[in-house]
């Protein structure tokens, strides 16, 4: 049976194209780079993607503080922690992975937080820190000095570890925390802004009360 020509003609149009299609690279997809979505170290899934910003940009952490710091108040947290610090579940715990170190981190959000006229941090580190000896952790004394020079205008209160997480799980039930991991490989060297009112303060508070029992 012999077809026209012109059928051959039409039949290639409509194929080629999907050809070409079908070749072309594909273009990386959110679930392809997050390294949750795909299954990095065996887990993964959209619940553990849900709660970082890996799927943003290298610097989606930057922008989830840009908008998120104009609501936070006083009894919220942001907390810059090492990179094994835990994955918290409390439903207004957020963590985000910066993929950047911990110093630079810290001094963004400070720098942020110089700029807010309506929150300021109270800033706790863990006890254990001092104590953490350089033979078991190389590097945490060089740490520790850099720590202490972008610290210095700020009071510094310590508690142990365990009591911090402690603190943020209980916090975490009704306020807001935003947690922000990163690339450190040091232990007990998170910090944790507890954020409180610019433009009010303990002694003001403590008038307001004692005038009004």
């Amino acid at each position: 049976m012999n077809f026209p020509s012109v059928l051959f003609v039409s039949l290639a149009a409509l194929v080629l194209p999907s050809l070409r299609a079908d070749d072309a690279p594909a273009k990386p997809t959110p679930a392809a780079a997050c390294p949750y979505l795909a299954g990095a170290n065996g887990k993964g899934g959209a619940a553990a993607c849900a709660s970082c910003a890996s799927c943003d940009s290298g610097e989606g952490w930057q922008k989830t503080l840009a908008q998120e710091l104009p609501v936070l108040g006083h009894r919220n947290w942001i907390v810059i922690v090492d990179s094994a610090y835990p994955w918290q579940v409390s439903p207004g715990v957020e963590t985000v992975e910066t993929n950047a170190a911990l110093p630079d981190v810290l001094q963004s959000v400070l720098q942020a937080l110089g700029q807010a006229r309506h929150v300021r941090p109270n800033v706790f580190t863990d006890a254990e820190l001092s104590r953490v000896p350089e033979a078991d952790a190389p590097g945490i004394g060089a740490y520790r000095a850099q720590l202490a020079k972008i610290l210095a205008a700020y009071p510094v209160a310590t508690l142990p570890h365990a009591e911090l997480i402690a603190k943020l799980d209980e916090v975490g039930k009704t306020f807001h925390v935003l947690l922000l991991k990163t690339t450190l490989a040091l232990p007990y060297t998170s910090v944790f802004l507890q954020l409180d009112c610019a433009y009010w303060n303990a002694g003001a508070e403590k008038r307001l009360r004692d005038a009004n029992p």
